[in-house]
């Protein structure tokens, strides 16, 4: 059966180099409350891959040099790790913005009654996933009752002051629902807008939109529609040079739950570890990974990026990173 490790063979993608280190993504574990059909690491209920707590230990001694200027804290659901709140705490503390990518879901789960209260209070920026406006959209894409419940959470951080412009940070994130790409980031922005305020009185802050990665349960979904090469041509066909400056892989390391180090957390899907020996579009796929400890050691400013198929993802139309369009 083929997955989207089918992705790592010789690509024409241009060569990109690494600039300036200022982000730093943790998935801080597999484990979430959800298991969405457009999530790329395969996160679910029954993960137990979890970052402990001397990885998070050398995160905040990295955090404590100064240079990294903003933590970006994924998952699964980030929240899940019981050291979560302890490294938000530090980070905040040390001047470093972070941002929580909260399914919103995790607001209304038992035992997380006072995180949403932690996050304001610690003023953390919240990317919050929701793939639509419309409740059967979301649901056939999330799970029954996931709209219901994200709406609830939603209304729930603006009673806390989130995307009113009291300067806690509140932006939504929408995934496409199949093989398509996204439409313009800001005519879908206005109309979630429009929406959620007429129907249900929520107010944010932006509308970031993400190209789905062929990758992991996506791309498998793909490959069972027999859709996968289409789609792979798809992001080919709509290929823009222009996006390469601005992809996110210039200044920012994604570390998967094992403190390992990668280009973006699409190569630590795809288990494409950074490596200080490319050289051109050679791909590199092995067991020899860095780890963060050794971004206490030496820089990697000016090292190429492991580059592959994927990579038309982020540079397909109006382009996709973390933060939304380039």
């Amino acid at each position: 059966m083929k997955d989207s490790r089918d992705l790592l063979f010789p690509s024409d993608f241009p060569s990109l180099k690494r600039g300036r280190l200022s982000i730093l993504q943790l998935n801080l574990g597999y484990l979430c409350n959800l298991s969405c059909t457009h999530c790329h690491v395969n996160a679910g209920p029954k993960r137990t891959e979890l970052m402990d707590s001397d990885t998070i230990d050398i995160v905040i001694k990295l955090l404590e040099r100064g240079d990294i200027e903003c933590l970006d804290l994924t998952g699964g659901a980030p929240e899940m790790n019981p050291e979560f709140k302890r490294l938000v705490i530090e980070a905040k503390a040390l001047g470093v913005k972070v941002i929580d990518r909260c399914n919103l879901t995790i607001l209304q789960e038992p035992g997380y009654e006072d995180l949403a209260q932690f996050l304001a209070d610690n003023e953390v920026e919240v990317c919050a996933s929701l793939p639509c406006y419309s409740e059967q959209n979301v649901d056939a894409q999330r799970g029954k009752g996931v709209f219901e419940e994200s709406i609830e959470a939603l209304q729930k951080l603006n009673k806390l002051g989130y995307g009113t412009g009291s300067g806690l940070v509140l932006n939504l994130v929408y995934n496409p629902g199949g093989a398509f790409l996204p439409p313009p980031q800001e005519s879908l922005e206005a109309d979630y807008k429009r929406e959620l305020a007429e129907n249900y009185g929520i107010s944010f802050d932006h509308l970031l939109t993400i190209t789905n990665m062929p990758i992991s349960r996506f791309g498998a979904v793909l490959h069972a529609k027999g859709e996968f090469e289409n789609y792979l041509q798809l992001l080919k066909d709509n290929f823009s040079s222009e996006n390469l400056a601005a992809v996110m892989c210039r200044q920012l390391v994604s570390v998967d739950w094992q403190g390992f180090m990668y280009d973006c957390d699409f190569n630590q899907m795809l288990e494409m570890p950074m490596t200080t020996s490319l050289s051109s579009n050679d791909l590199i796929v092995s067991d020899q990974r860095l780890h963060i400890r050794q971004l206490l050691e030496q820089s990697f400013s000016g090292k190429p990026i492991q580059v592959a198929e994927h990579c038309y993802g982020c540079t397909a139309g109006q382009g996709s990173s973390c933060s939304g369009a380039l």
